[in-house]
C-alpha cells in the first residue's frame, strides 16, 4: 500500500476499549476504505484507502464517525500537537468528591427517610450523572451494551428496588475504579512513548557560514550536518570529520558504546556521546533507520495475534448474550419458582449486567502484546506484528543460514595449494582478477589477500550461476569457482581434506590449484543452539551453500545434528518447503538469515528473522522479525519474551473470565452483591492492566 493511500490520526482521550472497536468497525464501512487498524494502546488509527484523491474526504468522514461514537475525544491528524491533559481538579473530579461526601453523610447521619433519599439521589446525580447522560446519548445513536449503559441500568435498577446506598456505592466505586484505570492506561502509554522516544527533534544543518537548527524532515541527501556531544543523530550518513563514541542502545539494545571515525556509517536514533561530528547525509529522514524502526513498531498493532483477534470477536457477542441472560433471570424465576420475588431476581439480574462488561480483556490483551513488541524493540528486536510475537511461542523447527548468521561472514584466505607449475601468487592473482567484480564475502576476502587489480586488463566477464566466474585477463582465460565447475570443463581438481570453502582456479584450461577460505563461528552461536534446545525446540537445522566438509565441521562445532550443504539459493527454498511439509500443523518453522541474500527463504518460512539489519533496507523489508545486531542469542531473547508475553496474556484472560464466571454464578444464586460485581468489572480490569505492564519491564 502506497504511503499516499494511507493516513493516520490520533484519538486523544480514547479511554473506552469497547468504543475503540465500534469506531474501527464504523470507519471500515466508509466508501473507499480498504483497511482500518485502531490501536487502543497508542490511540492511533491508521486508515488505508483506494485512491489518493479520497484522503481528505475519508479523514473528514472518519473524524465524524469517531466523534459520533465518542464525543469527548480530540481527533488529531496532519502531525498536530496532542493537547496536554487536564489537571487533576476537573469539574468531574470536584463533582465526584462532593457526591462522595453526600453519600457518606447519608450513611453516617441518622436522617428521616425522605431526607436520606434526597441525599442519596443528589449524590448519585453528582457521581454518575454524566454516565447516565452518556448512556442516553448512546441509546439514541443505537449503541447499547457499552459500559455506561450497563452501569446506568444496574444502578437505576438498584434505586427502583429501594437499594439506594448500594446504587450510589456501585456508581461511586465504578467511577473511582475508572479513574484508576485511566491513570494506569496513561502510565502504560507514557512508558511505551518513552520506550520509543528515539525520534530526533532537530538537525544542525551546516550552511557554510554557520549552523541552523532545522527539522530532520527538511534535510536533503548530500547535506552536511553537525552533531554535537550529547545530541541524537538525526539522519543516516557518513562521517566526514571528527571522532566520537556512539551510544547505539536505543537501536540495537546493546549497552557497549561504538567508536566512530571518518568514513564510518552513522545511523539516526543513536546518541553522540563525546566528540563533535560532521556528517554527510546519505538518506532522507523518511528512509532513515530511526524512521523505519518507528514505522515498524507503530504499525505492529495492525497485524494482530490470533488470541487478540479471538478476544475482539468474543467481546462483540459476550456482552449481548449476558444481557439477554440477565433479562431472562429477572423475569422467568419469579414466574416459575414459588416464593420468588421480582425484587430479588431483578437485583440478581442487575449483578449480571454489571459483571458483563468485557473491558478487562479488551484493554489488557492488546496492551500486553504492544508491551511485548515495545520491550523487544528496547533490546534491538523489531517485530512487524503481534502475530509474529505469538508465533515464536509455537516454534517447532528453527532453520539457520550459515554464513553471516552463525558465522561472522568475514572470510580470509588461509591456504593456497598449487597443482602444477603455477606459484601460489599466480593462483591468488588469477583468483583476484576473476572475483574482482563480485561483492560476495569470499570474493572480497580474495581481493583483500591480493590487493588492487588493474581492471583495464579484464575482458569477457561471465558469471556461471552457482558455479563460479570466467574472465579473460591479458588474453588468458581464467576460471575460478567450485569443484563442479572444474569437472564440467573437463579438468580434474585435486583431492583434498581441507574443511574451509575451496575456490578452484584454472588458467588457460590448465588446473592451477585451489584457495582455502575460512570463516569464523560467532562467539555466541554455540550458546544459542544449546539454549534453543533447552527451550524445547525439537528441530535445529543449518543450511549452507558450502561443501559437505565445511558445513558438517561448523555444524558439529555448534552442536547441530541436521545440516544440508552444497545448496544454491533456490535449493534453500526447496529445503524449507520440504521442512514445512514435515512439521506438525500448529507448529511454526522459523528461518534465520542475514536478510540480504536470503529474502526468498525469509518470506517463505512461517516466521522470517533477519540478523544484523542495522542500515540494511533489504533485511527490514524481507523479514517478519528484525534483529538489529549480529548476535544469534537475540533469537533466544525474542522467544523468551514471546513466552513471557503469552503467559501474561493468558493470565489476564483466565483472571477476567474466571472472576466474572464466579461472580455471575454467585449472583445467580444470590450469594453476591453489586460490590463483588463492580470488582469483577472495574477491579479486574485494573489488575489486568497493571499485569500487562509487567511485559514492558521484562528483560527476558
Amino acid at each position: 500500500m502506497s504511503k499516499n493511500n494511507t493516513t493516520s490520526m490520533i484519538l486523544d482521550g480514547l479511554d473506552c476499549a469497547n468504543c475503540a472497536l465500534k469506531i474501527e468497525n464504523a470507519v471500515k464501512k466508509i466508501d473507499g476504505v480498504t483497511n482500518v487498524s485502531l490501536d487502543f494502546t497508542t490511540q492511533t488509527m491508521k486508515i488505508e484507502f483506494d485512491e489518493p484523491d479520497l484522503k481528505n474526504a475519508i479523514i473528514e468522514k472518519a473524524t465524524s464517525e469517531a466523534l459520533r461514537i465518542e464525543p469527548d475525544i480530540h481527533v488529531i491528524h496532519d502531525h498536530l500537537e496532542v493537547p496536554e491533559k487536564e489537571g487533576f481538579w476537573t469539574n468531574e473530579t470536584i463533582a465526584l468528591f462532593l457526591g462522595a461526601a453526600l453519600f457518606f453523610g447519608a450513611l453516617i447521619l441518622d436522617l428521616d427517610s425522605s431526607l436520606e433519599f434526597t441525599l442519596f439521589a443528589l449524590s448519585y446525580v453528582l457521581v454518575g450523572g454524566n454516565v447516565v447522560l452518556r448512556a442516553l446519548k448512546d441509546i439514541f445513536k443505537g449503541q447499547l451494551f457499552d459500559e455506561s449503559f450497563l452501569m446506568s441500568i444496574a444502578t437505576i435498577g438498584a434505586f427502583a428496588i429501594g437499594q439506594y446506598p448500594e446504587g450510589v456505592a456501585v456508581m461511586l466505586f465504578y467511577k473511582v475504579g475508572e479513574r484508576f484505570q485511566d491513570q494506569a492506561l496513561d502510565h502504560s502509554r507514557r512508558s511505551i512513548k518513552a520506550l520509543l522516544d528515539i525520534r530526533p527533534d532537530y538537525a544542525n544543518l551546516d550552511q557554510g557560514d554557520g549552523l541552523v537548527k532545522v527539522s530532520p524532515q527538511s534535510v536533503r541527501i548530500g547535506d552536511i550536518i553537525t552533531i554535537k556531544p550529547g545530541e541524537k543523530v538525526p539522519l543516516d550518513g557518513v562521517v566526514i570529520e571528527g571522532n566520537s563514541v556512539l551510544d547505539t542502545a536505543s537501536i540495537t539494545g546493546e549497552s557497549l558504546p561504538k567508536d566512530i571515525g571518518v568514513n564510518d556509517l552513522i545511523y539516526s536514533g543513536t546518541i553522540n556521546k563525546s566528540g563533535l561530528l560532521k556528517v554527510r547525509v546519505t538518506k532522507a529522514f523518511a528512509e532513515s533507520t530511526v524512521s523505519k524502526i518507528l514505522d515498524l513498531v507503530e504499525n505492529a498493532s495492525a497485524k494482530k495475534a490470533p488470541t487478540e483477534q479471538f478476544i475482539t470477536k468474543f467481546a462483540r457477542f459476550y456482552t449481548p448474550v449476558v444481557v439477554a441472560i440477565a433479562a431472562l433471570l429477572a423475569i422467568i424465576p419469579p414466574l416459575l419458582i414459588p416464593g420468588a420475588t421480582f425484587d430479588q431476581w431483578i437485583y440478581r439480574a442487575l449483578i449480571f449486567l454489571v459483571v458483563s462488561c468485557p473491558c478487562a480483556l479488551v484493554i489488557s490483551i492488546p496492551l500486553g502484546y504492544f508491551g511485548g513488541i515495545g520491550g523487544a524493540s528496547k533490546q534491538g528486536i523489531l517485530m512487524k506484528g503481534s502475530n509474529y510475537l505469538e508465533a515464536l511461542n509455537k516454534i517447532e523447527s528453527i532453520v539457520f543460514d550459515k554464513t553471516g548468521t552463525l558465522t561472522k561472514g568475514q572470510f580470509q584466505v588461509s591456504k593456497i595449494v598449487s597443482a602444477s607449475s603455477f606459484s601460489e601468487n599466480e593462483i591468488l592473482e588469477a583468483a583476484a582478477y576473476a572475483e574482482s567484480n563480485s561483492s560476495h564475502p569470499i570474493a572480497l576476502s580474495i581481493m583483500k589477500a591480493y590487493g588492487k587489480v588493474d581492471s583495464s586488463k579484464i575482458r569477457n566477464i561471465t558469471e556461471l550461476a552457482g558455479l563460479g566466474l570466467s574472465v579473460s585477463v591479458n588474453g588468458k582465460r581464467i576460471l575460478a569457482g567450485s569443484e563442479k565447475l572444474m569437472r564440467q570443463t573437463g579438468l580434474m581438481p585435486l583431492e583434498t581434506n581441507a574443511t574451509g570453502t575451496l575456490v578452484h582456479v584454472a588458467i588457460d584450461r590448465v588446473y592451477a590449484g585451489y584457495l582455502v577460505i575460512e570463516d569464523e563461528v560467532k562467539p555466541d552461536a554455540k550458546e544459542t543452539v544449546s539454549a534453543l534446545k533447552a527451550l524445547g525446540i525439537e528441530r535445529v537445522v543449518m543450511l549452507t551453500g558450502d561443501s559437505k566438509a565445511v558445513g558438517e565441521k561448523i555444524a558439529h562445532e555448534l552442536g547441530i545434528t541436521e545440516v544440508y550443504t552444497d545448496l544454491l539459493p533456490q535449493h534453500k527454498v526447496e529445503k524449507v518447503e520440504q521442512l514445512l511439509k514435515e512439521k506438525k500443523s500448529k507448529g511454526k518453522l522459523v528461518f534465520v538469515g542475514d536478510g540480504i541474500n536470503d529474502a526468498p527463504v525469509l518470506m517463505r518460512a512461517d516466521v522470517g528473522i533477519a540478523m544484523g539489519a542495522l542500515g540494511s533496507d533489504a533485511a527490514i523489508e524481507a523479514a517478519d522479525i528484525v534483529l538489529m545486531t549480529d548476535e544469534p542469542h537475540k533469537i533466544v531473547t525474542a522467544i523468551r519474551l514471546s513466552r513471557f508475553t503469552q503467559r501474561i496474556v493468558w493470565e489476564n484472560i483466565i483472571l477476567a473470565l474466571g472472576v466474572k464466571a464466579i461472580v455471575l454464578g454467585m449472583g445467580a444464586f444470590g450469594l453476591a452483591t453489586m460490590w463483588e460485581a463492580v470488582f469483577a468489572d472495574v477491579g479486574v480490569a485494573l489488575i489486568a492492566v497493571f499485569n500487562a505492564l509487567r511485559v514492558l519491564n521484562n528483560q527476558a
